[in-house]
């Protein structure tokens, strides 16, 4: 099998796109967080469905190329072929990656995969990141984030994330902490852990419990807040270079999307069984875990509704992504609903679907 996978710093600097049979890709998570793990399974896929002289794609941890802010753009320069990212840190590029990448109380992980591959979900993708010269693959979903972890307070009820300084990752979860008093704090997954400890900040969000428990923060608090309700799920994939995908065959490309298809199942499994073993791990270590009511998290609905209309329609590409997004829950929401007790999920109370058309021009 080809030796594909280095999680080693490169030794050399990158001078420019390399040949379209020999790509490099990298990622903007280290070795050291489990996210890492979608991300080599699509490489390990996709190498294994690909003869060598159709392509080979060598995969260099977060960081060992570039730093993991700069991945965007040395895959929109051409620099390296292909990057995998988490949409919602480009959102300083434009606000409609927030919602490609998670949303807040709306979508779980089965309503991204329903919308990405039978509602139009992946041609919107391809329209946003398509603006910066880029193919994107959707190839890995989690469901819902693990919550807030806190430091010496618990977050039992809303009312406790008044004057709390929360690391927060997300435009619409900022504005929608905020509302609920608490203050949002911008900074990169590897650096929650030391400001845990200093007392930098009051507690965090991150990931799932898994991905959680591999950053250590199991070490450095004491409470767990219980659901996810500012980001009810995740999605990761691959940028790739506009360039160097039309340099593909159409069969190389389509081995790919067939390996993206292929690790978007096995993220999903994944990741719900490792969740499950590392939440009885912070069981196990005295971790207080406590669940917000029904009633707040209905209070969060509405808030999250709100929110999510503000900034829906302050950006016109925000708000077709939303308008597509929420198109599908309505049409889902028929044999979703019907099918109830055993159905996938369940049909949130969402956004005014016809505020947000009106802000798409539709």
């Amino acid at each position: 099998m080809k030796t594909t996978l280095t999680i080693l710093a490169a030794t050399t600097i990158l001078a420019g796109p390399a040949l379209a049979d020999n790509w490099t890709m990298t990622s903007t998570w280290p070795s050291s967080l489990e996210l890492i793990e979608i991300d080599k399974h699509f490489v390990e896929i996709a190498n294994a469905l690909i003869p060598d002289e159709e392509l080979t794609i060598e995969f260099f941890e977060g960081g060992a190329l570039v730093p993991a802010g700069e991945v965007f753009g040395a895959v929109e320069s051409g620099t390296i072929q292909a990057g995998a990212d988490w949409p919602g840190y480009w959102a300083g590029r434009d606000a409609a990656f927030s919602p490609l990448a998670t949303t807040a109380s709306l979508f779980n992980a089965v309503d991204y995969v329903n919308w990405i591959k039978a509602w139009g979900g992946a041609d919107i993708y391809n329209e946003v990141y398509g603006k910066f010269g880029m193919v994107y693959l959707p190839y890995g979903v989690t469901n819902n984030e693990s919550g807030f972890r806190t430091v010496d307070k618990p977050i039992e009820t809303t009312d406790d994330l008044k004057g709390m300084r929360l690391r927060v990752s997300g435009l619409e979860q900022g504005k929608l902490l905020e509302k609920l008093g608490g203050s949002q704090v911008s900074m990169a997954g590897g650096e929650i852990y030391q400001s845990l400890e200093r007392g930098v900040i009051d507690g965090a969000e991150f990931s799932t419990p898994n991905v959680d428990l591999s950053g250590g923060f199991d070490q450095v608090t004491k409470h767990w807040s219980t659901p996810g309700w500012h980001q009810s799920s995740s999605v990761f994939g691959v940028m790739i270079n506009k360039a160097s995908w039309d340099a593909l065959s159409p069969e190389t490309q389509e081995k790919l999307k067939v390996a993206a298809d292929a690790t978007m199942l096995w993220s999903l499994a994944n990741t719900e069984k490792r969740a499950t073993e590392a939440y009885q791990t912070f069981q196990d270590k005295g971790i207080n875990i406590t669940r917000l009511d029904d009633e707040t998290l209905d209070n969060i609905q509405t808030m999250a509704n709100e929110t999510i209309v503000e900034v829906a329609c302050a950006n016109p590409t925000s708000a077709k992504v939303y308008a597509s997004m929420l198109s599908y829950v309505d049409d889902y929401a028929k044999w979703r609903d019907a099918s109830a007790p055993f159905n996938l999920g369940r049909t949130p109370s969402g956004p005014d679907l016809a505020k947000i058309k009106e802000c798409a021009g539709e």
